[in-house]
This record gives structure tokens, sequence and C-alpha cells, in this order.
């Protein structure tokens, strides 16, 4: 068997491992933070603080790592990163006061976005191995990390067991486990490769190019953020749902996004990256059109309406990340830089999505708020598309649908 081919194989395992790891801890983090904020007793101002400061530490320190992966490459980024990323979950854990935790968050979002960054690059150059879609599936797994770890704390405080002790046992163990992934990457290409792929037209993308692609990311976060923080309250404050049925729509967006994204690659390649980015924003549109309409129809048929709404939101949504990651990997040369900064302005959608709809419905209303998203679901398309054409012309292998299944013409096949 080609030697290439089995290093690949043994990549897409090791990345796998990554994205699962990494949302874990997410999932750990998140479902611990109702114990956090009563063991030192935050109360909402101090913990949204406190999120604030983990994803400006996770926004920095991804632009840092764009540069730490364009030297160093990712491969050696992530082996730092990881471990680094499960580590610093014993600042949360064992912060005793609200000032020590608001400098331990930092640090905790530093590991996030490094990380984030580094295997996400990493997964770029495994597809180019590859010459065939595969990155979606690593974020379909970074979801089933996720809840799994939220699942695991569930059980544990079910059993009457103590959160911070999860903590701080996860940030021990975690790490560890990143090792055996971490083994399994690719090698460093050779110095004077390295040297090669980062010269060229193909090895620097525009700034104007990467501000279209961080536009679309931009949209597109902001339109899941939007979901995921709102979707639940639209069904119960707008169609006023039975609370206990309210968090399903949550639920079905999630279980939509997920799933289209393990499902993801093999439609990828034979749509194309710029029929699949057209279709993730019309399918989102139409989604958000559904929910706002939902208060509109019938009793019987609102819930209905706005719960295909979200699962055609989850679907559509589901696939413009990988598409614009995988889109930046096929222009060929050193990604770091450019996968940064798309990913920094992904990241800004979710940090401002849930404030600026907060706001919108506060002065006016929910439904009046969720227009936001829906327009933006649009820009998806009105951006992301041009962008990936012209990804497309910079190509080291223009016509080839291979590594990042750009052309439209002519869809690979598996």
């Amino acid at each position: 068997m080609n030697k290439g081919l089995t290093d690949a194989r043994r990549a897409r395992v090791g990345v796998f491992g990554f994205f699962f790891l990494a949302g874990f801890v997410m999932g750990l983090w998140a479902a611990g933070l109702p114990s956090l904020n009563d063991r030192l007793d935050l109360g909402f101002a101090k913990l949204g603080t406190v999120l604030l400061l983990i994803s400006g530490g996770a926004l920095v320190s991804m632009l840092l790592a764009g540069h730490l992966v364009d030297r160093f490459s990712s491969r050696r980024v992530c082996w730092i990163a990881g471990p680094f990323s499960g580590l610093v979950l014993l600042g949360p854990a064992l912060a005793p006061s609200y000032e020590m935790l608001a400098v331990l968050a930092v640090v905790f979002g530093i590991g996030l976005g490094v990380t984030e960054v580094a295997m996400n690059a990493h997964s770029v150059e495994v597809e180019r191995r590859y010459g065939r879609p595969i990155i979606s599936a690593f974020h379909g797994t970074w979801s089933l990390g996720g809840a799994a770890g939220g699942g695991l704390t569930s059980l544990v405080l079910q059993r009457g067991l103590d959160a911070q002790a999860l903590l701080i046992a996860a940030a021990l163990v975690v790490p560890l486990l990143y090792v055996p992934a971490a083994r399994l990457l690719l090698p460093d290409p050779p110095a004077h490769d390295s040297a090669e792929s980062g010269s060229g037209e193909a090895g620097s993308l525009r700034w104007g190019l990467i501000a279209l692609l961080g536009l679309a990311a931009f949209a597109g976060h902001l339109s899941e953020g939007a979901a995921i923080d709102w979707a639940a309250l639209h069904a119960q404050s707008v169609l006023l749902t039975d609370p206990a049925l309210a968090p399903l729509a949550y639920t079905i967006f999630s279980v939509a996004m997920t799933t289209v994204r393990l499902l993801g690659d093999p439609i990828r390649s034979r749509l194309g990256s710029v029929r699949t980015i057209q279709l993730a924003g019309l399918f989102a549109t139409t989604g958000y059109v559904l929910v706002l309409a939902s208060p509109a129809v019938g009793e019987s048929l609102r819930v209905v309406c706005a719960w295909t709404g979200w699962a055609l939101t989850g679907v559509g949504l589901a696939t413009v990340v990988p598409v614009l990651f995988s889109a930046v990997g096929a222009a060929g040369g050193r990604v770091g830089r450019a996968l940064a900064m798309v990913t920094a302005f992904g990241y800004s959608g979710l940090l401002l999505g849930p404030a600026v709809l907060g706001y919108v419905a506060e002065s006016s209303s929910l439904p009046v708020a969720l227009i936001i998203p829906a327009v933006l679901a649009a820009v998806v398309t009105l951006t992301g598309a041009p962008a990936i054409r012209a990804l497309l012309r910079l190509s080291p292998t223009p016509g080839k649908t291979g590594p990042g299944s750009l052309s439209e013409a002519e869809p690979a096949r598996d």
C-alpha cells in the first residue's frame, strides 16, 4: 500500500481523536457550569464575565496559533496544545475565588483556541492526502465528544458524586488520552517542502479573500449560535410550548446538525464545495423562515412548523465550517494564518450573536431578533460561493476536485 495513503489513514484516526477529546472537554466544562456557579456563588453577571474571558482568550490565541502552525507545523502544535487544553481544566476546577477563576478562565480559553486552530489545520492537511472530502465527519465527532462530556457529567451528578472531582480527574486523564492520538498524526514535511509550500500565489491568500471567507464563517456561526441559545426559548415564550417540550427544539437542531456533519463528506464529494455552500445557506434560510412563520400557522401545526425549521437550519449550517476550512486547505500552501483568521471571524459570530439577539429581543421581540440570523444564513451563500470560486482559481490543481472538492463541474467520486 502507498505509504502516503497509509500515513493519511493513520492520521485520520488521530484527528478523530483530537476532535472527540476537544468536544469532550467542552462538554465537561459546559455541563459543569451550574456546579461551578454554586461552589463559588457567582451569579449570572460574574458567570457571564467568566464566559467572556474564556472566549476572549480563545479568540486572541487563535490568531497566534496560525503563526505557530505555519512556523512549526500543525503536528507539533497539536502535540502541545491538545494535552494543554485538557490540563487547564484544573484552573476552573480548583479556582478558590471568582478573581482567581477570572485569570484561569483566560488560560483555559487560550488552550481551547490554540487546539482549535491546530487540529483544524491538520485536518485539512489530512484531507489533501486523501484526495476527497473527509473534514465534515471530524466536526460531527466533536459534537459527539461534547455529548459524551455532558452525559458523563449528568451521570456523575445523578450518582451523587462531585462535578469538581470529575473536572480534576478529566484534567489529569485527558492529556494522556491526547498522546496516542498525537502519535498518529502526519509526520512533518521536509524543511525544503515546507519552504516551497509557503511560497507562490497558492501559499498566501489575499486579505480580501480571507475577509470574504471570514464573513461567511461569521454569518454561519452567528446563525448557529442563535439556534443554540434561542431555539428552546422561542418554543416556550413565542409558541407557548409546554416547558418540558421546549428543549426539544434545540435537540432537533443539534441532532440534525450532528447527523449531517457525520454524513456530509460524501455529499460534498458529489456536489462540490460551491454547490454545497449554496445549498447550506438555502436550507438554513428556509429553516429560519419556517421558524419565523410558525406563530402565524394553526395552533396544532405551529410547533411542527418550528421544529421542521430548526431541523432544516441544522442541516444547512452543518456543512458551512467544514466546507470553508476545506476550501482554504485546497488552495494549497501553508494554511495556518488563513485558517486562524477565518476561525477567528467565525468565533466572533458565536461571541456577538447571543448578546446582539438578546438586546434586540429585549427592545422589540424575539421573532424580530431572529430575523438577523435568517438574513445571515443567506449571507453564507452570497459570500461563501464566490469566495470558494476564487479559491478554485488559486488551487494548485485547477479543475480537479480531489483535496478540497471545490469544482462544480466534475464532482469527485468515492
